[in-house]
């Protein structure tokens, strides 16, 4: 049996998640609302409204190119931290090299060239955003990679990512005070320029998002928890194995659905707030601690629940919960009730999916490629975790593109139409994933 993690090293893993967390979320939550904001922000835009083929705007394309760059980066780390024979273990020397830039380039993606809309704009936010992606990449494989490594049985697996999610949750709660942060900057330095507060608030997170990521490779000797072995089968076939897996098939596919509706929600959070509802920006904060401080008290249920019954029924729980919750998005505004409580009722609804999918998919995950190892004799741990990122990113990148395109249609009070779209595209991409997963055979 390989040594277990001390619960100081198991609060030092997630602490790592919290970093990188904040900054991939910074990305999706305020990208949409920095480049185009709504018309009552205080903000100026900073890209042109382009269409191309009646559908799809420059920033949803920017997203997309971003992400494809990232997407092919993906299994190109893994294959290479899977192989590596570094002295000092097959994850930690590539988490260490990528903080710095990890960090420089979140920050510069909201520093553009020109004050206004400006195409400069747009190359230069295409180029931060695909080297931002690529170096936070090369933190996120290997990262999630030792997951699988350090842990020896299903509950280990639970028990760390609950922590994880800890993490992933406070990094969302985080980017989701960024306004709340610009207006301590503003105030405290006395700034008559929202974006410029916005900006240093944007610093301030990366600064310690990048220090928070530090934590695991000061607190855990990965040699002493991983005996796992160097990987030789090349890059392609590698990949290949992962996908001959019809489990994984399904797995894959329901992640994908889910973290493109989350990248939905996410992105459109603070125009929901500030448009549909009428209410502050720097609201968008409170609401979202208040859906996480909820979800804990869901997460020893799911974690003891799913020891008892199995992770499958809760997944597919949350699923069906989220597609009511994206149904309530389109009508936002429009229901008998005040503002604080519509959104209340909804952020509170959202806190048992938000416990469940986010503690139960990494250990799925885990144990899918843990019996992979037992039957290959092969580790390829970083590929399966890589091949599930690339789809997270693939859907992330997809939920930005979709919710940018709707804007199309109206992101304005009074001209609202293209965000309460997002309820309803929401609505089916949950219930793709709740009908794919049900299809999953888990093992007991």
């Amino acid at each position: 049996m390989n040594k277990t993690l001390s619960l100081k090293q198991e609060v030092a893993y997630a602490a790592g998640m919290i970093g990188w967390s904040t900054m991939t979320n910074i990305i999706i939550v305020m990208l949409p609302y920095f480049y185009l904001p709504p018309s009552n922000s205080g903000l100026p835009p900073l890209v042109p409204q382009l269409v191309f083929l009646g559908a799809f705007n420059i920033l949803s394309i920017i997203a997309a190119s971003g992400r494809l760059v990232d997407a092919v980066f993906d299994p190109f780390i893994a294959s290479k931290s899977d192989a590596s024979n570094n002295p000092n273990g097959r994850r930690m020397p590539f988490m260490k090299w990528a903080i710095v830039p990890s960090m420089i380039f979140c920050g510069l993606v909201f520093y553009p060239i020109a004050k206004g809309e400006s195409l400069h704009n747009a190359w230069w936010l295409t180029i931060m955003l695909c080297l931002f992606f690529v170096s936070v990449t090369t933190y996120i494989i290997p990262y999630n990679a030792l997951l699988a490594e350090v842990t020896n049985t299903p509950r280990q697996k639970v028990k760390l990512s609950s922590y994880q999610q800890v993490g992933f949750v406070i990094g969302i709660i985080l980017s989701a005070c960024t306004n709340n942060f610009a207006d301590l900057a503003q105030d405290g330095f006395h700034l008559a320029n929202r974006s410029q507060a916005v900006q240093i608030a944007i610093w301030g997170l990366c600064i310690f998002s990048g220090l928070v990521m530090l934590l695991p490779i000061f607190f855990i000797n990965e040699k002493e928890f991983s005996v796992a072995k160097p990987t030789h089968v090349p890059l392609w076939p590698a990949i290949k194995n992962t996908f001959r897996n019809s489990n994984f098939k399904y797995y894959l596919i329901s992640d994908f659905a889910f973290y493109t509706a989350l990248s939905i929600i996410s992105s459109g959070l603070l125009f929901f707030c500030t448009v549909l509802l009428g209410l502050d920006e720097s609201e968008g904060g409170k609401f979202m601690g208040a859906m996480v401080l909820a979800s804990l008290l869901f997460y020893p249920i799911v974690t003891f629940g799913s020891a008892k019954i199995g992770k499958k029924p809760f997944v597919l729980l949350a699923f069906g919960v989220l597609c009511l919750i994206f149904v309530t998005i389109f009508f936002l505004g429009k229901l008998p009730f005040g503002a604080y409580t519509q959104i209340y009722i909804l952020v509170l609804s959202a806190s048992f999916p938000l416990a469940a999918l986010g503690i139960l998919p990494t250990a799925i995950l885990a144990d899918i490629a843990q019996k992979d190892t037992l039957e290959t004799g092969e580790n390829h741990e970083g590929m399966f975790f890589a091949v599930k990122y690339l789809f997270v990113k693939l859907g992330q990148t997809m939920g930005i593109a979709i919710f940018a395109m709707l804007t199309i249609y109206g992101k304005d009070p009074g001209n609202d139409f293209g965000l309460r779209l997002n309820g309803i595209v929401g609505f089916a991409l949950c219930l793709i994933a709740l009908l794919f997963f049900s299809r999953f055979k888990e093992s007991r």
